[in-house]
């Protein structure tokens, strides 16, 4: 009882106490409420993504087949050109895991080069995809009118053909070409720009759409307004504050669609119409398993899984990266 008395005595006597601690409480969790206001979509989205098991998962495995595509030496030492006929079709060992094929080439080899090919289609067929869709949409969803009508229909044409069926036609009209408006399009290099001018002249229709309707939420948005009443130019407009806001989706699907074109990458070369030997990739050795799949499936079994593999990890982080850019999934 004494005790309370004299705190309480003792507060009396120091009013100025209280009234300094209460201002100081105030001032804290203004802070922190602020603090918390100047998160932003993006700040969020990887706070999220940090707590998503799947996408560190996936990111380990991408950056396994990046390392495969770059350095494929460190997974390998044998040599990608050696074969030994007198080896051919044997089973997975200790000399060679995943067994050689028809021709005695190792086959753990050749899966770990063939990454190089199908990765570096499905990244340059993704960025110009994502160029030439990103530029398309924004110019049309932010100019409107005429242009907007125009760069729709032209749209609606190419997204009505499919992926598949176009690349079919367009490689198999290249086959026994040498060059495009003097550019080489033998070799290495050449057979992979083919597969990846099929991929983007077909595959932008969507991206735009996507992207259009982007900056047609964004464009009515205050600070857009407000930009445009301070005397701000069309293009200082789109690249401080339509771009940014609007890239978000675009990013997102094309993660999911790097994956989509590595499949069909080697859908094509399934076929015998995308990447052809001595071009290693993961099509090619499918469609060279095909023929002792019954004696030998090992032979098309292991390029098989790799590819899928890596589908599903560029699936699996498109999808981790679209959950935690949406905020109506949190």
């Amino acid at each position: 009882m004494t005790d309370k008395t004299t705190a309480q005595d003792a507060a009396h006597d120091d009013p100025g106490q209280d009234e300094t601690a209460a201002p100081t409480t105030r001032s804290a969790a203004i802070v922190d409420v602020a603090e918390g206001a100047s998160r932003s979509l993006t700040a969020d989205a990887f706070r999220s993504l940090r707590r998503n098991p799947f996408f560190w998962i996936s990111s380990v495995l991408i950056v396994l087949f990046l390392l495969m595509a770059l350095w494929p030496s460190l997974f390998t030492t044998y040599d990608l050109k050696f074969n030994d006929l007198s080896r051919a079709r044997e089973t997975p060992s200790g000399e060679h895991w995943f067994g050689t094929d028809v021709q005695g080439a190792d086959i753990y080899t050749r899966t770990i080069h063939g990454a190089r090919a199908s990765i570096l289609v499905g990244i340059l067929a993704t960025s110009g995809v994502l160029l030439l869709g990103s530029f398309l949409g924004l110019i049309s969803g932010y100019i409107g009118g005429l242009t907007d009508t125009l760069i729709s229909r032209i749209g609606d044409i190419f997204f009505a053909i499919p992926l598949l069926l176009s690349g079919i036609i367009f490689l198999s009209s290249l086959r026994d070409t040498e060059e495009i408006w003097g550019i080489p399009i033998q070799g290495y290099l050449g057979v992979i720009l083919q597969v990846v001018l099929v991929f983007v002249l077909f595959g932008w229709p969507s991206l735009m759409r996507l992207m259009r309707s982007s900056v047609i939420q964004v464009k009515p948005n205050d600070y857009v307004q407000a930009a445009r009443a301070l005397g701000a130019s069309p293009m200082r407009i789109i690249r401080r504050h339509v771009l940014p806001n609007a890239m978000a989706p675009a990013i997102v699907v094309t993660t999911i669609n790097l994956g989509a074109y590595i499949a069909a990458e080697a859908t094509l070369s399934f076929l015998g119409i995308g990447l052809r030997p001595p071009t290693v990739s993961w099509g090619v050795m499918i469609n060279d398993g095909l023929t002792p799949l019954r004696a030998s499936p090992h032979i098309l079994f292991f390029p098989a899984l790799f590819l899928s593999v890596a589908v599903l990890a560029f699936i699996m982080l498109g999808d981790a990266v679209r959950d935690a850019f949406d905020p109506k999934s949190r």
